[in-house]
C-alpha cells in the first residue's frame, strides 16, 4: 500500500478523545440489546411460574430501562461517532484539495476528470467507513462478547466456553467466506466507480461530436459495459453479505441449541427455570451484535482500495516538471511594476510535461519588450501551448525566464499571475450570469464597468440582445458560441488588469469567415494601455495587428 493511502486511513480515524464517547456508547448500546433480551426472557419464563408481582417487578423495570437504553444509547453513539468521523472528513477533504490545487491542470493531465472527481468526492467520502463501518463495530462487537461471556459464565461456565467457542469459529468462518466471495469485488468497486463516472462525463461532454460521427451507440455500449462491472460487483458483495448472515443466524441457533445442553443438567441444582432461559437466549442477542463483524472486514478492503485510488490519482509528491506554489510574504512589496509590463526574456529555456519522455521546448530564447504585440505560430506539438503554460507557472522550466529583471522561479506564483494573465483556447465559463462570470476578475466592479469591459470586445450589442448582465451562459458555456466565450474571457482578462496577457489559439473554435474580424477586436481591446500581448494562433494574423511575427519549431524559434 502507498505511503499516502497508509496516511489517509490513519487520517480517517478520530483521535481517542473525540472518538472515545462514540466507543463507549456503542459498546453501551450493545450491552442494552443483550440486557434487554436477558430480562424479556427471564420475566416471560419468571411470569409463567405466577409468582406474586412483586418479584417480578425488578425485571419490568429492567425491560423497560434496557429498552430506553438501546435507543439513548444508539442514538449518541451514532450522534457522537459521525460528528467525530465529520470533522476528520473535513480535515481530509482540506487535505486532498490543498495536495490537488497545486498540481492543476498540467500536473493531472495524465489522470482522467471522471477518476479526478471520483476519487475527490466518491472515494473521500468513503474515508468516513474507517471509521463508522470497520474499526467501531469491531470494538463494539468486541466488548459486549466479552462482556456477555463473562456474564453467562456466573450461571454456567461450560455454557459460556461454547458460547465463546461459537463466536470465534463464528467470526473465522464468515470472515472466510466473505473473502472468498466478495474480497475482489470489494477491492473493485472504487475504480468501477471510476470508470462508470469516466464513460458518463466523456459522453456528456462530448455528446455533439458523438453525434457528429455516429458514435453515439458506442459511447453508449461503454457506459453500459461500466455500469455491468459496478453492478456485478454489488452484486458479488450482496452475496456475500446475505451468506455470511445466514451463516451467524445458523451459528447463533447452534450457540442456543449448546448452551441448553450444556446448562440444563445444572437446572433445579445450581439453576432455576428462568436463569436457564437467560443462558440459552444470551447467544442470540450477542450474534446479532457480532454480525457486523464480517461486513466490517468487508468494509476495510472497501476503503483500503478508495484510499489507494486517491493516492494513485492524486500523488503525495509533486511531480519535479509542477513548480511549487510560493506566496509573498506578509507586507513585501512586488518587485514587479505597479503600472505597465515588465519585459520579457527568456534565455535557453527548456520545458517537460510531467512524465514526459523529453522535453516539449528545449533551448529557446525571447526577447519581448514592454507592450509590444508577438504572434507565436507553427505546428501542433512544436511548444506553444506549453510555453504559455510556462509563464502562467503551470509548468516549470530550466534556464532562465526573467520578468522585470526578476527570475519567474523566484517570485512568487501569485505575483507571476498577477502580471501575466492566460485566456487559453477553450476559456472556462461558470454555469451562472455573465455578471458572475466576470465578477470573479475583479469583484468590487459594478454593473457599468462590467458592461464597458464587454463593450470593449465587441458584446456590447449581444449583452442587449441577450437581456443584460443576468442572462445565464450555461454550463461550461453551452448557451454562447466559441467566438463569444473568447470575448468573455477577455473582458474578465480586462477587468483584472494584466499587464500582460497572453492568447492561446482564441480562433480555433470561431469560422474562418469571422476569425479576423475576431483577431482584430481581442488584440485591439488586450494591447489598449499598453498590454504587452503575446498572440498563439495557426491562422494568418493582419500585418498591422502585431509588432513581430515569430515561428516555433520543435520547441525552439525558427526562422520565417
Amino acid at each position: 500500500m502507498r505511503a499516502g493511502a497508509r496516511a489517509l486511513l490513519r487520517q480517517a480515524v478520530p483521535s481517542p478523545r473525540r472518538g472515545a464517547p462514540g466507543v463507549a456508547a456503542g459498546i453501551l448500546q450493545a450491552v442494552s440489546t443483550v440486557a434487554l433480551l436477558a430480562c424479556s426472557a427471564y420475566l416471560i419464563t419468571r411470569a409463567s411460574e405466577q409468582p406474586p408481582v412483586l418479584y417480578l417487578s425488578m425485571a419490568v423495570v429492567g425491560v423497560r430501562a434496557f429498552a430506553l437504553a438501546k435507543a439513548v444509547f444508539r442514538y449518541l453513539e451514532r450522534y457522537a461517532s459521525h460528528d467525530a468521523v465529520f470533522r476528520q472528513l473535513s480535515d481530509i477533504r482540506v487535505g486532498v484539495l490543498a495536495r490537488l490545487i497545486p498540481l492543476a491542470p498540467d500536473g493531472l493531465s495524465r489522470s482522467r476528470r471522471g477518476s479526478v472527481l471520483s476519487a475527490v468526492v466518491d472515494d473521500v467520502d468513503d474515508m468516513q467507513n474507517v471509521w463508522l463501518r470497520a474499526r467501531l463495530p469491531l470494538l463494539t462487537s468486541a466488548g459486549v462478547s466479552l462482556a456477555s461471556v463473562v456474564f453467562v459464565a456466573f450461571f454456567s461456565v461450560p455454557a459460556a466456553v461454547w458460547l465463546l467457542v461459537s463466536l470465534v469459529l463464528c467470526v473465522v468462518v464468515s470472515v472466510a467466506l466473505s473473502s472468498a466471495v466478495a474480497a475482489r469485488s470489494d477491492r473493485e468497486l472504487s475504480p468501477r466507480r471510476a470508470r462508470l463516472a469516466d464513460a458518463a462525463i466523456d459522453y456528456v461532454q462530448s455528446l455533439d461530436v458523438l453525434t457528429a460521427y455516429g458514435a453515439l451507440p458506442a459511447a453508449q455500449e461503454r457506459i453500459h459495459a461500466a455500469d455491468a462491472e459496478l453492478t456485478r460487483a454489488q452484486r458479488a458483495r450482496a452475496v456475500a453479505e446475505s451468506s455470511v448472515s445466514a451463516l451467524n443466524g445458523l451459528f447463533a441457533g447452534a450457540a442456543s441449541l449448546g448452551a441448553l445442553v450444556l446448562a440444563a443438567p445444572a437446572l433445579g441444582i445450581t439453576l432455576s427455570g428462568p436463569m436457564l432461559a437467560v443462558v440459552v437466549l444470551v447467544p442470540l442477542a450477542v450474534f446479532e451484535v457480532v454480525a457486523s463483524l464480517p461486513l466490517a472486514l468487508a468494509s476495510r478492503r472497501s476503503v483500503r482500495a478508495s484510499a489507494e485510488r486517491i493516492a494513485a490519482t492524486i500523488p503525495d509528491e509533486r511531480p519535479p516538471e509542477i513548480p511549487a506554489d510560493s506566496e509573498p510574504r506578509q507586507g513585501e512589496p512586488s518587485p514587479l511594476p505597479a503600472t505597465g509590463p515588465a519585459a520579457l526574456t527568456l534565455s535557453d529555456l527548456r520545458v517537460r510535461w510531467p512524465g514526459a519522455a523529453s522535453a516539449t521546448i528545449d533551448g529557446l530564447d525571447l526577447d519581448v519588450r514592454p507592450g509590444e504585440r508577438v504572434w507565436l505560430d507553427g505546428e501542433s506539438g512544436s511548444g506553444k501551448t506549453t510555453l504559455a503554460h510556462t509563464l502562467v507557472r503551470f509548468l516549470g522550466y530550466e534556464g532562465s525566464a526573467r520578468l522585470g529583471g526578476h527570475e519567474l522561479s523566484a517570485l512568487p506564483t501569485r505575483t507571476v499571475r498577477e502580471h501575466i494573465g492566460l485566456i487559453e483556447q477553450t476559456p472556462y465559463l461558470f454555469n451562472d450570469t455573465i455578471r458572475q462570470n466576470l465578477l470573479f476578475a475583479r469583484d468590487t466592479a459594478d454593473g457599468e464597468e462590467l458592461e464597458h469591459a464587454l463593450q470593449l470586445v465587441g458584446l456590447g450589442d449581444w449583452l442587449a440582445e441577450r437581456g443584460g448582465l443576468d442572462a445565464r451562459v450555461g454550463e461550461r458555456g453551452a448557451l454562447v458560441s466559441g467566438g463569444q466565450a473568447q470575448r468573455i474571457a477577455l473582458a474578465r482578462a480586462l477587468l483584472h488588469e494584466f499587464p500582460i496577457l497572453v492568447l492561446d489559439e482564441p480562433t480555433a473554435n470561431v469560422d474562418q469567415q469571422h476569425a479576423e474580424s475576431l483577431l482584430t477586436e481581442l488584440l485591439g481591446a488586450a494591447a489598449r494601455g499598453g498590454r504587452t500581448v503575446i498572440l498563439i494562433s495557426h491562422d494568418d494574423v493582419p500585418e498591422h495587428l502585431v509588432d513581430r511575427r515569430l515561428r516555433m519549431a520543435s520547441g525552439r524559434l525558427a526562422a520565417r
